[in-house]
């Protein structure tokens, strides 16, 4: 598992600079910030405005794997990337010039358990932010997408 946090940006249209949101005008290529860490860029659709939206976040991967906090500080209401993917689970990832289109889910038990003490090792800050919130701080599980065997094909029975 690399435990690197990253950075990120996706096509040009729909990763505008946004210094806001620590995407540099290079859209990302050398790497987004968000505080002083690198981030990833998500890309969800809007649940209301079904418009792309982009946000910066820390990540960790787990090979082809995307794991992303949805910790919004600790609050006790989840960050509206989370709720957009709940509508839409098909999400655009940029980790530097690296553009992925993956399918987001709820973590399980056991990824969550796997997951947690590497993201609290990489940003201690999340250790307080599940201590202060009532809520179940959710992290979110991005994969490829699953490729349908084509006729003639035979499936491996392996899931990703």
């Amino acid at each position: 598992m690399d435990t690197q946090l990253g950075t990120g940006g996706a096509a040009a249209e729909v990763f505008r600079p946004r210094p806001h949101l620590g995407v540099p005008p290079d859209n990302g290529k050398l790497g987004a910030k968000l505080l002083r860490f690198p981030a990833a860029l998500l890309t969800t659709t809007g649940r209301k405005s079904n418009e792309p939206r982009t946000t910066a976040t820390l990540y960790l991967r787990d090979g082809d794997r995307v794991i992303l906090p949805a910790s919004f500080g600790g609050r006790e209401e989840n960050p509206l990337w989370y709720l957009n993917v709940q509508e839409n689970p098909e999400v655009q990832v940029q980790i530097r010039a690296q553009h992925l289109s993956m399918v987001a889910r709820d973590a399980t038990d056991d990824d969550r358990d796997r997951y947690w003490p590497p993201l609290i090792r990489m940003y201690p800050p999340y250790r307080k932010y599940r201590d202060v919130t009532d809520r179940v701080i959710p992290l979110v599980v991005c994969e490829p997408p699953r490729r349908a065997c084509r006729e003639g094909e035979k499936s491996t029975g392996i899931s990703p």
